[in-house]
């Protein structure tokens, strides 16, 4: 009852309005003072804003009783945290291996009475990252910072992507006042976008050079073989590391999914089918022989692995980043056809033979109730299709309607309610006001990224990815609390603006030179 009351207060509230007001700051303003000392106060309200939701929460008892114990690991974890911040400023491109390393790694955690699976190592190197970028900038001037190999990049003015990315964590905090699941919201708002925007702010501010770049994909890449040698062990022994829903649902089916060291087949999938796509790009734009065998047998393994995930919405998007990619790699009307050709194909295999397909179960049940959901998320949206329930609100007014309409015996712990949608879930929770910036997000990144990318292998791989995510995420949601988008945004941003800045010397350039020869 005291979290209840604590949580309906407006301190709460106004907090998460707070936090997220500074993430907004911190991704449109500029280098320097002000902007530091955004990224340096949603840095610390986060953590403070989800130790005051959870105080009295079960899980910190022990800390109640034992405030020496936890005084303790406090001091440990800040010793922790200084050190990785001290090694990063020293070598300030290690952030971006790091980030990238650390991407899949989930720990689970309770919290507020749920168990959620949080990126602890990706929360601690974006902190170590944001203090050691930002601890000089705000001790000396403007233009102090750690210096290095590929630290300081083409920064300019925000762009439209970091202004849709504000303008969403602010109406997503504002609608979360209303929210009927406003703990849940809050957990969203500290868990993923405060901490996603720092690292976007991190990412955009490196140079990313070639030599960047090859080492994040020498990390990313055998990241991804090592997790499908796991997932063969596990498909191997019909045993799996984690999620023991998962581990009921293999025993119950005559397959068997595997997921590594992820909670979910359908994640683990997402992640080999966006490693696939980068592999791929290279495959594609590299010239020596040696290079591109050693792609094709990676691509294999992921292959494979993904396969055995069981996982239709990952071969999709990945279906989607290879045809992305082959569009800006060659010409994009092939490509088309192509699609247009398998789509027809499927039509008429849907047609000919739906049992095959599982469909003489009907269309949500051939979904694993994923139709339901889409439909049930669209009346949502029809009843209040300005400003929607709330964020975080789907699955609680979802399972309302249910109960409503089936009594309150229809629903069970097993009852599928989280949107796999993620523009229905926008519409449902946000409306129209949170709906636009969505899709406007969507697009002016897409033309970000694609724009000018065709000859830089990079760019290409970051935009098919990018785009093959997207897809993905309207089969099984997760878009901005994914870091991964935030991540390709950082990384394809910064590319794109370098590649602006190149373009406007090289002109300023060639005149200077030719300056010089007629004064010779």
């Amino acid at each position: 009852m005291i979290t209840v009351a604590a949580l309906s207060g407006p301190l709460p509230k106004l907090g998460v309005v707070a936090v997220a007001a500074l993430a907004a700051t911190a991704l449109v303003l500029r280098d320097g003072r002000p902007r530091a000392g955004a990224m340096l106060g949603a840095l610390l309200l986060a953590p403070v804003l989800l130790l005051a939701a959870i105080w009295h929460s079960p899980q910190l008892n022990q800390l109640h009783h034992h405030p020496l114990r936890g005084g303790s690991v406090a001091v440990v974890g800040l010793l922790a945290l200084a050190g990785l911040a001290f090694v990063i400023y020293r070598r300030f491109w290690l952030l971006a291996p790091l980030i990238v390393f650390t991407l899949p790694f989930r720990i689970p955690i309770s919290a507020g009475g749920t168990t959620s699976n949080l990126l602890v190592p990706l929360y601690l190197v974006v902190a170590a990252g944001t203090l050691a970028f930002l601890v000089p900038q705000l001790r000396r001037s403007r233009s102090a910072g750690p210096r290095g190999d590929g630290v300081i990049g083409v920064t300019g003015p925000p762009g439209w992507v970091e202004r849709l990315l504000a303008l969403y964590v602010v109406i997503y905090a504002l609608q979360a006042i209303y929210s009927p699941s406003f703990e849940k919201a809050l957990q969203q708002m500290v868990f993923f976008y405060v901490p996603f925007a720092l690292l976007f702010c991190l990412l955009r501010r490196l140079r990313w050079t070639s030599l960047l770049v090859r080492r994040c994909v020498l990390v990313l890449v055998p990241l991804a073989l090592i997790f499908c040698m796991i997932g063969f062990a596990e498909y191997a022994t019909k045993t799996l590391l984690l999620n023991p829903k998962l581990i009921a649902e293999n025993n119950v089916h005559t397959y068997f999914a595997i997921n590594s060291v992820f909670f979910d087949p359908d994640i683990f999938g997402r992640f080999l089918a966006l490693v696939m796509v980068i592999v791929t790009t290279v495959l594609v734009y590299a010239r020596r022989q040696r290079l591109q065998l050693w792609t094709i047998g990676a691509l294999a393994v992921l292959w494979a692995g993904l396969v055995l995930t069981l996982s239709r919405s990952s071969l999709a998007a990945l279906l989607v980043g290879l045809g992305v990619l082959g569009a800006m790699r060659w010409r994009a009307r092939p490509i088309l056809l192509s699609a247009v050709a398998v789509v027809v194909i499927g039509i008429a295999a849907l047609v000919i033979s739906p049992r095959t397909f599982g469909l003489n179960q009907g269309l949500n049940g051939a979904s694993s109730g994923r139709a339901g959901l889409i439909s049930g998320g669209l009346r949502l949206f029809s009843e209040r299709p300005v400003w929607g329930y709330g964020s975080a609100a789907f699955e609680h007014e979802y399972l309302c309607r249910i109960k409503h309409q089936c009594g309150p015996a229809s629903t069970t712990s097993q009852t599928l309610s989280a949107s796999h949608t993620i523009a229905v879930t926008v519409a449902a929770e946000q409306g129209v006001i949170g709906e636009i910036p969505y899709l406007a997000l969507v697009i002016v990144a897409a033309i970000v990224l694609t724009q000018g990318a065709r000859l830089d292998p990079a760019r290409v791989a970051v935009a098919a990815a990018f785009l093959a995510l997207v897809f993905h995420t309207q089969l099984y949601a997760d878009f901005l609390e994914d870091p991964v988008s935030w991540t390709l945004l950082g990384i394809g941003t910064a590319l794109a603006a370098g590649a602006t800045e190149r373009s406007r010397l090289r002109p300023a350039r060639a005149g200077a030179v030719a300056t010089l020869a007629a004064a010779e």
